[in-house]
């Protein structure tokens, strides 16, 4: 019998389970186009609404992995580790990660997306390095991480291009929110870049995808589950997202922000507590430490001793940065022209976030897109955020607001008033870690 699409939309439609070469079958479709967007777009809404079995989120994970080429790394005598994260305000955690893994033995080949609705993404943060390279050939990719020990670049053509198809299409049907589509976008990529071992670091709270525990640890199950039956040994935390993470959102102030953090003069504490807890997983699951404390040790050492930052720095060069990025970031990171506080305007304690709030007036001021494609102005963004429970007197600010033109100002500077809520009593703070799957 020939290869029929629609069959397969109506099985999945009426909730019945997909045999794996039908699936196949149907990714295949996305690359010679015996699938049309039409159909793509009814199967996410079917997937949407009946959900995916594990072993039929398993059969469309390697599927979307085989849609393009598989990277090895025979030549590497260290454990290839990588980690993802599902997005978050202020989360640029893989600036630090990447290369304290690195610096501890890792090789880390971090394959990393662009900004998506109210969340940043590390590729836009890293593009604010001139002359960076992030999208090198694989030539180049390969040698970089054999010469820093990690290499953060963007999904390159090649690399599970039919997750990039379906990606486009979800986006414009409102299927995103799919667990298994979302479980099954996230590690094609990730096992096509040839990983031995992924840790996950899964959000939960007004800043994420997913806005409570239950659906954070339903995804991270789910991740866990599918990448293992993959073959790939995975690791879950699930950490809060209820404030921004870094006391910066944007792209270059939050690649000041974690220079500074490399270098040691300024560590946000949450910051430091998810970097450190996700540095031990990679370290334990790469067969480099033998407990959580052995490895938290090791990754805050490679911290304290420069060498963490060493790697960044190698890395930054070998991509085609500057050569003494670190040494002078203000030197080279573009600033916006105008930069005004936001002042608290009343006493009290922070005592929570609206985050997606901040991430969307980050987006506003031009830091992010509201349309595929849209440029991202990388100067823009917001500093010196406070963290809950901080007590503010009225000219306190609440964050610095750098901008483009006094438009974007005056609309920040209303969004960030509604965004922070300020009370009588300080918060009980709730912690980082809230969990781990795996």
């Amino acid at each position: 019998m020939s290869f029929l699409p629609q069959e397969i939309i109506r099985t999945k439609r009426d909730g019945g389970e997909l045999d794996p070469a039908d699936i196949a079958a149907f990714i295949r479709g996305f690359g010679d186009e015996s699938v049309s967007e039409g159909q793509v777009a009814a199967f996410a809404m079917a997937v949407f609404f009946k959900g995916m079995s594990r072993r039929e989120a398993v059969a469309l994970t390697v599927s979307m992995r085989d849609s393009g080429e598989v990277l090895q790394w025979p030549d590497l005598d260290r454990p290839v580790v990588d980690k993802h994260s599902t997005g978050g305000v202020g989360d640029n955690v893989s600036l630090m990660l990447a290369p304290i893994a690195a610096a501890c033995g890792l090789a880390v080949p971090m394959i990393s997306g662009r900004g998506l609705g109210h969340t940043g993404g590390t590729l836009d943060k890293m593009e604010s390095i001139p002359g960076y390279t992030a999208m090198p050939d694989n030539a180049l990719f390969r040698k970089v991480v054999a010469s820093a020990g990690c290499a953060i670049i963007g999904q390159t053509g090649n690399l599970a291009p039919a997750d990039k198809r379906f990606y486009g299409i979800r986006d414009v049907t409102a299927t995103v929110e799919s667990v298994p589509l979302i479980t099954a976008s996230i590690l094609s990529k990730k096992l096509a870049a040839g990983l031995g071992v992924l840790v996950l670091d899964v959000k939960c709270g007004n800043g994420a995808f997913m806005d409570n525990l239950d659906r954070a640890n339903e995804l991270a199950r789910s991740l866990v589950e599918v990448a293992v039956g993959a073959g790939m040994p995975t690791t879950a935390l699930v950490t809060d997202m209820n404030q921004p993470l870094a006391s910066a959102a944007g792209n270059a102030v939050e690649v000041r922000n974690a220079a500074d953090f490399l270098t040691g003069k300024a560590r946000d504490s949450r910051l430091l507590e998810v970097t450190l807890a996700l540095a031990a997983e990679m370290l334990v699951s790469g067969g480099l430490a033998t407990s959580a404390e052995d490895a938290n040790a090791r990754a805050l050492a490679a911290l304290d001793d420069g060498s963490a930052a060493e790697r960044f720095n190698r890395m930054v060069a070998d991509l085609g940065g500057p050569l003494d990025f670190l040494a002078d970031p203000d030197r080279h990171l573009e600033t916006a022209p105008l930069v005004s506080a936001c002042l608290a305007g009343q006493e009290g304690y922070v005592t929570g976030y609206d985050t997606r709030a901040i991430g969307l007036s980050v987006v506003e001021l031009g830091g992010g897109r509201t349309r595929p494609g849209d440029p991202v102005d990388h100067a823009v963004g917001l500093t010196k955020l406070p963290p809950i429970g901080m007590r503010v007197e009225k000219d306190t600010p609440l964050a610095f607001i750098h901008a483009r033109t006094d438009d974007q100002l005056v609309a920040a500077d209303r969004q960030l008033r509604l965004a922070v809520r300020i009370g009588d009593a300080a918060p009980d703070i709730s912690p980082v870690v809230l969990g781990r799957h795996g």
